[in-house]
């Protein structure tokens, strides 16, 4: 297996970090890391995003001839490794990276020319409404109902772990329009404008949520909302297609460019922070076994997904290579958190502190690298759950390698 990049990716290499230095600058890097989980506003990320759509890197898998970048994997690899290693974000996936390949493929044409031009221009943004109360990895069992009324749908029911939903100007949703024996087949794919009577949004407070800030979650509620049938996507009762086409975007991402930076974040930390007997981190054996196995680890995800790039490159399929990526890739995300939370120690029980600013009139709890390591910690234990729990991904690996 050939590691290095060819000439033509390492002139890409040096576009993307040129552009990021001047598109990322200071100002937004020092915000983000004053920002408990880094996570910045909406204000701010759709100005990101808009100058991404600018340079067209906005949509990086989309093709060209909706305004995408159509960049090769390898090209999706070196972009996410740039980006991360100066810490710029990359972009809310629900819309550009989740719906949009939806639409794209099942769409109707007034959809796609409706839709697409917005959503790569961050002019819309979209939330998920697939997991209900009693229904997350078993989401064919899905309650929320859309009753047929000749022009309109009228939707009643309950969506939860909705992300952003408080931000959303859209909702891609499943609904349930008929009962059948086989339950994938009476489900259909809507769109729904958050704006519509009869919805209402309440936040689910968690463990990483600070008391005043930046809130992810929340429950969604549809009393007798009105959907034109013109926001169908695909047939009635198709829904379950797009669903699953969906997931295959959601579940696509290289994982070793992020944990690489935040690798290389705790490196740092480590030289910084003392343990109880006064000693840096980083000259603990104990943590320098814990450190180096993680990071042996992430190599060796690493060296997986350039192989499956170059699978990718010679045309090759990924078959349940996207299940072990997912897996693993979250299993470390949450190791990489348990380092954080070894080096923080106690510094990292104010949920709620946030590192001031210039001019602010208050001293920080701890060193820098401390803030928002509890709320980082807490949030990722969500990762080996959603786009299919990690005991479904092994369900599917189990399936398809071995048979069984």
């Amino acid at each position: 297996m050939d590691l290095t990049f060819s000439e033509q990716d390492q002139a890409f290499q040096q576009e993307v970090q040129d552009w990021l230095s001047q598109a990322w600058p200071q100002e937004m890097r020092d915000k983000q890391a004053r920002s408990a989980l880094g996570k910045l506003s909406k204000e701010d990320l759709v100005s990101w995003q808009k100058r991404l759509a600018e340079k067209g890197w906005a949509a990086t898998n989309w093709p060209k001839e909706h305004g995408g970048a159509a960049f090769t994997p390898t090209q999706n690899y070196i972009f996410d490794l740039e980006r991360a290693r100066v810490g710029a974000p990359g972009v809310v996936p629900f819309g550009i990276t989740m719906v949009a390949p939806v639409i794209m493929k099942f769409g109707t044409d007034d959809q796609k020319a409706n839709f697409l031009p917005k959503i790569l221009n961050s002019d819309i943004w979209f939330c998920q409404g697939y997991s209900e109360p009693g229904s997350g990895s078993d989401l064919a069992s899905l309650k929320t109902k859309a009753e047929d009324m000749g022009d309109h749908y009228v939707v009643n029911g309950v969506k939860t772990w909705t992300t952003m939903a408080q931000y959303a100007d859209w909702m891609f949703c499943l609904v349930r329009t008929s009962n059948e024996d086989i339950r994938q087949l009476g489900i259909s794919f809507i769109l729904i404008d958050m704006n519509t009577p009869g919805i209402s949004v309440k936040p689910i407070v968690t463990l990483d949520t600070p008391a005043e800030g930046y809130q992810e979650i929340n429950m969604v509620y549809f009393e007798d909302v009105k959907v034109p049938k013109e926001n169908l996507v695909g047939e009635q009762g198709k829904g379950w297609t797009c669903a699953k086409y969906l997931l295959e975007f959601e579940r696509g991402n290289a994982y070793s460019p992020a944990l690489k930076g935040a690798m290389n974040h705790l490196r740092e930390a480590a030289k910084a922070s003392v343990d109880g007997s006064g000693q840096p981190y980083s000259e603990s054996s104990e943590f320098r076994r814990q450190f180096n196995d993680t990071e042996v680890q992430i190599a060796a995800m690493e060296y997986t997904e350039l192989r499956i790039l170059g699978a990718l490159a010679a045309g090759q399929n990924v078959g349940p290579e996207s299940s072990m990526l997912k897996t693993r890739g979250t299993e470390l995300q949450q190791a990489v958190t348990e380092l954080a939370m070894d080096i923080a120690g106690n510094y990292a029980a104010p949920l709620d502190q946030s590192t001031p600013a210039a001019g602010d009139n208050f001293q920080a709890v701890g060193p820098d690298f401390a803030n928002g390591t509890a709320q980082e910690y807490f949030n990722t234990r969500k990762v080996s759950i959603y786009a299919g729990s990690n005991e479904i991904q092994r369900n599917i690996m189990s399936k398809l390698v071995l048979g069984l």
